[in-house]
């Protein structure tokens, strides 16, 4: 067994964010269809990387545009098939995407940083370990999801960190490749 197989198997899963870790978040908007979606540089060659490294892979991510009105969950699922058909040409298998539509100010269970969908993911795949996983976004709600349910935290962008959230973020990386590089 070689070093790598030994990494493979003391991670459970890998948890990410989406829109400012995986694509190009679009600041005051939505990411509504295909054509508004754009991996963020070095994406596919980090998950290349950390699939590697972790036996599940999933995407966590807040919708609200839907609970706007300003899409639906047909237009959301055009924007899941093509990035998850990009990821699939380079050999990255995404094994759920988990997603909230509610508004923020619904306090909905399931909306980060509540645990909701995390807890899915466990329905989901009994064998992981939350204790095992990471959580890899860009805002302080990924990070306290993370948490939450005892996950080891990445906070992409070093320009939202501030010693206030320093309990609740492990590492601070210059985006998704730049974790994979150091794992």
């Amino acid at each position: 067994m070689n070093e790598e197989d030994d990494d493979y198997h003391s991670y459970s899963a890998l948890f990410i964010d989406r829109d400012g870790v995986i694509n190009r978040r679009i600041v005051d908007g939505y990411v509504k269809s295909p054509n508004d979606f754009e991996f963020l540089p070095g994406v596919i060659d980090g998950l290349k990387i950390l699939s590697k490294k972790f036996p599940r892979i999933f995407i966590i991510t807040n919708q609200q545009g839907i609970g706007k009105g300003l899409m639906d969950e047909d237009d959301l699922e055009s924007v899941h098939n093509y990035m998850l058909e990009e990821l699939e040409d380079a050999d990255i298998k995404i094994d759920k995407i988990y997603f909230c539509s509610s508004l923020a100010e619904k306090n909905d269970p399931r909306r980060k940083p509540e645990i909701g969908m995390a807890l899915e993911a466990k329905n989901d795949f009994p064998e992981i370990e939350f204790s095992s996983s990471v959580m890899i976004g860009d805002t302080t709600s990924d990070m306290i999801f993370g948490k939450k349910v005892g996950m080891y935290t990445i906070l992409t962008v070093p320009d939202n960190y501030s010693d206030e959230f320093a309990s609740i973020i492990d590492e601070v990386h210059n985006g998704l490749y730049g974790y994979a590089l150091e794992i």
